[in-house]
Parts: structure tokens; sequence; C-alpha cells
């Protein structure tokens, strides 16, 4: 998938990535493309500025850890993210719901 294609659904499927607990930025990642069967494979250079991004929105924290010696930055959602989430699924469905309708609809003839 091209990276335009995900414009305004990037943050939704990060928090959803977040929703059953922390995970670092390369888990997230790893959770997309289990999630979509290897059909979303992002670039750490798109997901690590998105989480910054969402972070600073109050939407993720993030805490260091160390991990076999490595230091990790470990998200995990905010009370305010979980809301926010909620309210991408719902703006989601309504889209897609809207997207469907009109490709899926017959064409119907030119009003006189």
């Amino acid at each position: 998938m091209r990276a335009e294609e995900l414009k305004g659904h990037l943050d939704a499927l990060l928090l959803a990535a977040l929703e059953d607990g922390p995970r670092h930025g390369y888990a997230v990642i790893e959770t997309l493309r289990h999630s979509t069967g290897g059909r979303l494979d992002l670039p750490t250079g798109t997901i690590y500025p998105a989480l910054r991004r969402l972070e600073h929105a109050g939407l993720i924290t993030g805490s260091w850890s160390v991990v076999a010696g490595r230091q990790r930055r470990e998200y995990r959602l905010t009370a305010a993210g979980k809301r926010a989430l909620s309210g991408k699924r719902a703006d989601w469905a309504d889209f897609a719901a809207m997207v469907s309708a009109a490709l899926e609809a017959k064409p119907c003839p030119n009003p006189a």
C-alpha cells in the first residue's frame, strides 16, 4: 500500500495497534503487518514520527526500557487515546459505508 493512501488513517492504525497493550515501535510495525496479512508494511521513517506526534497530542505515552541490553521506547494508549480510537473507528465506518455505496451504486440515467 502506498503511503499517500494512508493519509488520514495512520493515527487510527497506530492507536489500534496499541489497543491490547504497550508495544515498542518495531512491535507496532509487526502488529500492523500481522493484522493485515502482510499487506501493510510501514517503514520506521513513517511510524516513529507519527508515534512522537501522538505522544505530544496526549493520545499515547512513551517510556524507556532496557531489553537485552538495548534501550527501547514503549508506547501505550492513554484514556484520551482510547476515546480517540473509538471516534476514529466510528468515522471510518461512516466513511467506508459512504465510499462503498458510491462505488457499488448502479449508474442512474441523467435527470432531464
